[in-house]
């Protein structure tokens, strides 16, 4: 079953590694471009909306109500069940459909085939979306800096530059992705993005500890080839990794609803784009930094 992706395959990934740059560079540039150009898709986390808590006196199917929403120029709102199937949490952003006002109202219209009691109604501003937003990126700063000092006690300085390229290159292109098709980005989007730099970082090392080990036991003049033959003999393991979590978030993605949609689409994207960058950027950036053989 697995004789494809057993330790004796021996792809020559590293002869591909400037087409592979230039394709990653490529997809970071249109990333960046997107950034400039139409920026993010903010959900109601990071920008300003309502977070409404209704209780119905029956059960509800949470696909009618939002088609309710949609019937009346709400295309975004989040609905999830809180508690019960009687209880339900709605996330509005600002929209000329409504303002602090008339939200009531608007409710009360939008969902007239229903009896049901407000339990909580808050207004996010945008102030405080815009606080999230700076301790998320403060998050991810933190992250990778403390990343870099892990590894580079643990392996070298040079290789935790390579694994800081790797990272930087999964989030700037998973962020592009959803900048480029202006996917909602909310906390849970941040949250994925947080644990894919886990992954990530986690497949990164298993790579970089075969290549410090063939280092110091083949006599190789050619650093490439240490780099082909421990890619080679981690990958049964990253694909199979790879593949069991996959299975997991589409199943997530297809049957766990809007509440957790965007969060398994980002880790989908990060994990396709993370075990690319292990086998490629990770890998790649140690030639390009002058990595050598310790055995010589």
């Amino acid at each position: 079953m697995f004789k494809l992706i057993n330790t004796n395959s021996n792809y020559d990934f590293l002869r591909k590694k400037t087409i592979a740059m230039i394709f990653s560079l490529a997809l970071i540039i249109l990333s960046l471009g997107s950034f400039v150009t139409q920026g993010l898709n903010w959900g109601i986390d990071f920008s300003s909306g309502y977070i409404v808590q209704l209780k119905f006196n029956q059960d509800l199917d949470i696909n009618n109500i939002r088609n309710n929403f949609i019937d009346n120029g709400v295309n975004d709102s989040v609905i999830q069940y809180f508690g019960s199937n009687q209880e339900i949490i709605i996330k509005l952003q600002e929209d000329s459909n409504f303002n602090e006002e008339s939200i009531n109202n608007f409710l009360i219209n939008t969902l007239q085939d229903y009896s049901f009691e407000i339990i909580k109604l808050e207004f996010v501003g945008s102030q405080i979306g815009s606080e999230l937003r700076e301790k998320g990126e403060w998050a991810m700063l933190v992250a990778i800096l403390s990343i870099l000092i892990y590894i580079g006690f643990r392996f070298e300085f040079l290789y935790g530059i390579g694994a800081i390229i790797a990272l930087i290159h999964d989030v700037l292109i998973t962020l592009g992705i959803f900048s480029i098709f202006q996917l909602q980005f909310d906390l849970s989007v941040l949250s994925a993005l947080l644990a894919v730099i886990g992954y990530s970082l986690n497949d990164t090392i298993v790579v970089y500890d075969r290549i410090r080990e063939n280092s110091t036991l083949i006599h190789e003049e050619d650093f490439t080839k240490i780099l082909n033959v421990s890619i080679n003999q981690t990958l049964s393991r990253t694909i199979i990794t790879s593949l069991t979590t996959l299975f997991v978030l589409t199943s997530l993605l297809i049957l766990g609803g809007a509440a957790v949609q965007y969060f398994a689409l980002a880790m989908i994207i990060g994990i396709f784009i993370g075990t690319y960058s292990s086998i490629y950027i990770a890998s790649s950036s140690l030639s390009f930094l002058g990595v050598g053989n310790k055995s010589e």
